[in-house]
């Protein structure tokens, strides 16, 4: 089994973290690991429920959201073809800090299989997940200053 987490706190309320992390159609513009998301969890008007399945490029096999709790989490399974070769566990936690009006974001991902120790690059996904969760944090904290401006 392999596993990489990455934390950071947001100056924003778990739900407008959570409203930046479904934006699944602007995913390509920041986040260093999609090229593309396409599906029921980009489609759905309140967001992914279990059971969901949707496309993430560059992944050959879509994944299907296995948790859907708003505004606390987000998680999906996916495999390469076949079960117990390249089993992949992604999920995002949303934890309130200073009563609600911030919040603690991890993002994890754990991976098991004969292929992991072959095909998982800890380094350089620990990278992406920072760069990710820091973009998460700025469109999140950006939209607290817009509404807060008016």
């Amino acid at each position: 089994m392999n596993q990489v987490e990455a934390f950071v706190e947001i100056d924003a309320p778990p739900d407008i973290v959570w409203d930046a992390l479904l934006t699944f159609d602007s995913y390509p513009e920041w986040d260093p690991l999609t090229r593309t998301i396409e599906g029921v969890a980009v489609d759905a008007t309140d967001g992914p429920e279990r059971g969901d399945a949707f496309a993430y490029r560059p992944r050959p096999v879509g994944p299907t959201v296995v948790a859907a709790d708003p505004p606390r989490r987000l998680a999906w399974h996916d495999r390469l073809v076949v079960p117990f070769a390249y089993d992949r566990y992604h999920e995002f936690h949303l934890e309130p800090l200073e009563n609600g009006r911030r919040t603690r974001l991890l993002q994890r991902e754990t991976v098991r299989g004969a292929l992991a120790g072959l095909a998982f690059d800890e380094a350089r996904l620990e990278r992406a997940f920072v760069a990710i969760n820091e973009a998460i944090a700025t469109r999140a904290e950006r939209r607290v200053s817009a509404d807060s401006s008016h």
